[in-house]
Order: C-alpha cells, then structure tokens, then sequence
C-alpha cells in the first residue's frame, strides 16, 4: 500500500508538472509516453500469439505524431505527412515475407495498436492546442476530472456499491459507483470553470460527463483485453499500479470525444 501510494503521488507530480512547465515539455512528454503506451500494447498482444510489425507501426506513429505536433512549433510542410500511407502499406508487405498462419491477424493488430494506444494521446495533444496556441488549463482540467471521476466511483462504489456495472470485465465496478463518479467530476468540472473560464459551465460540466462515461468504458474496454489474453496488470513499469495503459485507460476512449466536442463548439 506503501508503494502504491508512493508511486500514485509522484505520478500525479509528474503529470502536472508535464502541463504546467509549458508547451515544449507538455509535448515531449506526451508524444514519448503514447510511444511507450505503444510499445506496451505490442508486447501484450504477442501473449495472444500475435506478431505485429513492430519497426512499421512505430514509424506510422512516430509520422503521425511529428504531423500533429510538428506545425505547432515549426514551419512544416504538411505534405510529409503523406509518408503515412507507404508505412502502412508496409504492415501487407511485410506480412508476405512472414511465416505466419493468421497474417491479417498480425496486420489487423498493427493497425489497431496505432488506434489505440496513439491516437488518444493525439486527441489528448490537440484538447490543449485547441485554440490554436497551448492553453494548460484544458489539460489540466481533462485530468482534473477524470481523476475526480475514478475518486467519486471508487469511495462511492465502497461505501454504496451493490448492483454490478458489468461484472463480466470488471466485477467491482458498480453503477452507485459509476454515478458517484459522475457527480464528483461534474463537481469537479463547476470548481474548474471558477478558475478558467475558457469555456462556460456548461461546457465544462459536458466534458466532465463525456469523461466520467467513456472514461469508464475505457476501463471495461482495457479490462476486457487484458482478460481476453489472461494478463493482470498492461505492465509493471508503475510499482502497485501496473503499466501506462492501466493508469491511461480512462484517457483512451474520452479524449478523442472531448476534442471532438471541443472542435464542434470552437469552430
């Protein structure tokens, strides 16, 4: 418990930290931890004797995350990016020179690594360069509630839990918990528009409640592979909490939709 505690604090400092020492840190730190989050999902697909093209789907990410990154900084062409399309090619190319008994297994799980554990950090990088500069205060803010929504769920599940959420991924979850966690990342989100009012209440208590429910089935969906391939924990690069993907699996499914929302009332 000591551990986990001690690993949960230093992990809160670090990713505040990554938010508040300014654009250039916040971006490093991000692209570098969706390429570990990566790296830590190809390692637990090959336990389901899955081969993915490991050097392909890391330059695929690494040319989508420069293409996003890259203009916010520099004056980059964005017709480099276009290199995307070979690299994925590649993935079939590749395949023909495997000895392989399922090949578009091997392809369709290169292809859904990028989905999965790249492009949510892409949704995460672009909720902060929304406005076209970076602005802290919308990533902060995402974790902020988020990490209000798993408090709420799990001190409200103890305390009242009774009825299973979906007790076939995750037998502990309970909807008094889901809905305790509702209420404190709305709680949450009407603190915050007190203090960043880049956004009105109402807008902030949306996103709130699009990362309280797919923040949550982000949960079951990590959940439900890590049982498909008979794994505990994605990792154990965090002492007493496991890998990246099991502390950023409420980021997985919620920030993509929070940038989409954020798009829609932006522009």
């Amino acid at each position: 418990m000591k551990t986990r505690s001690i690993t949960g604090l230093l992990f809160v400092i670090v990713m505040v930290a990554s938010m508040l020492l300014g654009a250039y840190v916040f971006t490093g730190f991000y692209v570098l931890l969706s390429l570990f989050c990566l790296n830590e999902f190809l390692s637990l697909i090959k336990k389901a004797e899955i081969k993915p093209h490991k050097i392909w789907t890391f330059l695929a990410a690494t040319i989508i995350l420069l293409g996003i990154t890259l203009p916010h900084f520099l004056n980059f062409d964005p017709k480099w990016s276009f290199l995307l399309i070979p690299v994925l090619l590649g993935f079939f190319i590749a395949e023909l020179y495997q000895k392989s008994k399922h090949p578009f297994n091997n392809i369709a799980f290169s292809f859904l690594s990028v989905i999965y554990a790249v492009f949510p950090f892409v949704a995460f990088f672009s909720i902060a360069f929304i406005s076209g500069a970076y602005n802290f205060h919308l990533a902060l803010g995402f974790f902020m509630m988020l990490w209000a929504n798993d408090t709420g769920a799990y001190l409200f599940g103890i305390k009242f839990g009774k009825h299973r959420l979906f007790e076939r991924h995750s037998p502990k979850k309970s909807w008094e918990g889901f809905f305790g966690g509702v209420f404190t990342s709305i709680l949450m989100a009407y603190i915050i528009s007190h203090y960043y009012q880049d956004y009105a209440l109402i807008h902030w208590m949306v996103m709130a409640l699009i990362i309280s429910c797919f923040g949550t089935l982000g949960d079951l969906v990590e959940s439900m592979f890590k049982r498909s391939i008979d794994v505990k924990d994605s990792g154990s690069i965090l002492p007493g909490h496991g890998g990246l993907l099991d502390r950023f699996d409420g980021l997985l499914l919620s920030a993509p939709l929070v940038f989409v929302y954020l798009y829609l009332i932006t522009y």
